[in-house]
Parts: structure tokens; sequence; C-alpha cells
């Protein structure tokens, strides 16, 4: 079993975009060439991964899939973490932010000749290990001062920036405004599932220890106004920094104790050593 790192490339670009035709323009091959990389792997695994009308992983195809976004990544990584050590100075920062960590004290560090990209929290660790950012910040809850959960993307390295409380956002008049909840007792309501700019739903499912807070629509965009929108038109709750929510009610937590924490990433920063010691409170 080879297994080369092409075919599984090409593996994982169709099985996330669902098309064979899409992968071939994303990847620079012809269509042909998609069929018979993924006929090869098919062949070198001996099952089939791909059920082909409509363009899906198979089971076996679900499980590489677990594998082998992982480990492109680390070996994109690598290939990233080698270049910084000979990359040429460019005068340019490039800091990556989820929507939740784009604070006015963030936006007071910036310097002069940053590049500022608000992401998905993952698209952030994948693009600061791949060397696609210099920095990034990522956000998301946790215990008080524990670190976040992320992936293993290789040798980064992980600052604290920030914590601050968490509250619910709900419409005006919401039969519980004005008073601290546990948020067990919210599992079965209406929520937003806004993985990117909300805490996402899974992890609230493991601090109230419930399958609950299933999503009433989901959210894909980074914008917090927007969220804070649909919250205001009923469509569900989310739960935020309690900072952030404005032209809706707030619900405090008595339980669990849990806060949102903000941390920076990077690998060598390079260029951007100012900009991260700015951001964490060191010197550079």
């Amino acid at each position: 079993m080879t297994m080369e790192t092409h075919l599984l490339r090409t593996f994982v670009t169709v099985a996330r975009g669902g098309s064979f035709s899409r992968a071939a323009r994303d990847l620079g091959y012809t269509q042909s060439a998609i069929s018979q990389h993924i006929a090869a792997l098919e062949q070198d695994l001996g099952t089939a991964l791909l059920t082909r009308r409509p363009v899906a992983p198979t089971r076996a195809g679900e499980r590489l899939l677990e594998h082998a976004g992982p480990l492109l990544t680390r070996l994109d990584a690598a290939r990233a973490d080698l270049a910084r050590l000979t990359a040429a100075p460019n005068g340019r920062v490039i800091l990556g932010l989820t929507p939740l960590s784009l604070t006015a004290e963030v936006a007071a560090a910036a310097r002069r000749g940053t590049e500022l990209r608000v992401l998905g929290r993952e698209d952030v660790l994948t693009e600061v290990a791949t060397g696609s950012l210099d920095l990034g910040l990522v956000d998301g809850m946790t215990a008080p001062s524990d670190p976040l959960p992320l992936p293993d993307f290789g040798p980064l390295t992980t600052t604290v920036v920030g914590e601050r409380p968490l509250a619910v956002a709900v419409p005006d008049g919401h039969p519980m405004a004005g008073r601290a909840v546990r948020l067990a007792e919210l599992a079965d309501a209406a929520w937003i599932d806004a993985p990117d700019t909300a805490i996402p739903l899974e992890r609230l499912r493991k601090f109230a220890s419930t399958d609950g807070f299933r999503g009433r629509l989901r959210y894909t965009g980074t914008d917090v106004r927007g969220l804070l929108g649909l919250v205001a038109a009923g469509q569900g709750l989310a739960l935020l920094p309690a900072d952030v929510i404005t032209g809706v009610s707030a619900l405090s937590l008595s339980s669990p104790r849990v806060v949102h924490r903000t941390e920076l990433v990077h690998g060598d920063p390079g260029e951007g050593s100012a900009l991260a010691a700015a951001l964490t409170g060191q010197r550079p």
C-alpha cells in the first residue's frame, strides 16, 4: 500500500467539493486524470472511496478523509516551516483573525503594513501552519485559564491574548431575560449553528454534558452583526462574548464556569515578532 501524496490530495479535494470537475479545476488536472487518481487510490486500498452519483465519500472514504486532511496539512506545514528559514524579508505581516478575536485592543496593536484577514477558526490554524499567514488569532470557549483544544498542525507556538465572560444572546422579551442561567437549561431551545462566529454547538454539548443544542438554522458567515440580526429576528440563540452582544438581550451564565479565550498562534513569527509582542503584552 503506497498511498501517494498526490492521490490523497486529489481524493480530499473531490470528497470535500463533491465534484470531479471542480477538483480538476482546483488542482489543474483534466477530469480524466482526476478519475484515474481516484481509481488508482481505490485499487491501492482495495475498497471504494467515493460514490459517483452523487459524488460523496463511502464509509471507508469518510474514514480516510479523517486521516488524510490532517496528514496533508502536516506535510504542507513542514514545507512552510522549512521555507521560513530562508524567506527574504518583505516588510509585510499577515495576521489572520477569527471574527470574535478582533477586539479594540487587537485593532490598536496592528502595525503599519499589517494585512488583516478575517477567517473561520480552522482556516486560521491551517493557514498559519502552511505559511499563508504569519500570525493567527483564534478563539473559543474553555474553562478559566485552560488552553484552547487546538488540533496538532505541527510545531506552532500558542500564547494567551485574553479571556472575557460569555453570555447567551437572546431576542428582547425572552422569558429568561434578566437572570443568570445554567447552560443546560437552554439545551432544548432553538439555536443558530454558527461555527465560525459564535461558540460552536458541539462545545456547548460538551460543557453541558447533553446531546441537546440543535441548530434551528446554520449561519456560515463571519459577520457578528449579521448573526445578532438573526437572534433579534427570533431565529435562535447564540453564545458569544458578553461585550459583543448589542441590539438584543443577554443572559449571563451561572454554570458551567467557562470563559471566552483568545490565543495567538504562530510558527517562527519573523517580521511579525513586534506585532506578536504587542498582542501578548510582551517585549519583542
